[in-house]
């Protein structure tokens, strides 16, 4: 379902993809999160990283009477405290989703899927 914003010019017709799409972005610019995974993908504990180009799948958003609800479901970093990136995620979403889209987002709601350990030193 797409959202729909008439002005004095026309209609401004946003697909909930480009919506999820704006949400994933900002949401990877987070401190502590280190990916987005879809919530179907989870299949015997393995969980599959989602890249750039599949972002958008990582993202639920329904547009219920002119405002949005985003649902995130994510991967965080081992050593990170998941309540602090879960918020720090609700927060910057909430703001770039508002002054992209121009519509209200009334929840973020935060799926921590599973924690990354970083490999290396």
């Amino acid at each position: 379902m797409s959202q729909t914003i008439s002005t004095e010019f026309g209609k401004i017709i946003i697909s909930d993809e480009a919506i999820s799409t704006v949400a994933g972005v900002a949401a990877l610019e987070c401190y502590g999160l280190v990916g987005m995974t879809s919530r179907s993908r989870i299949r015997d504990g393995f969980i599959e990283l989602l890249g750039k180009e599949n972002l958008s799948r990582g993202v639920e958003v329904q547009v219920c009477d002119g405002s949005i609800i985003v649902d995130l479901y994510i991967i965080v970093g081992y050593g990170t405290k998941i309540s602090e990136v879960a918020q720090n995620i609700m927060e910057k979403v909430k703001y770039v989703v508002e002054s992209h889209v121009g519509l209200p987002v009334e929840h973020v709601n935060i799926n921590v899927q599973g924690v990354r350990v970083n490999e290396g030193k």
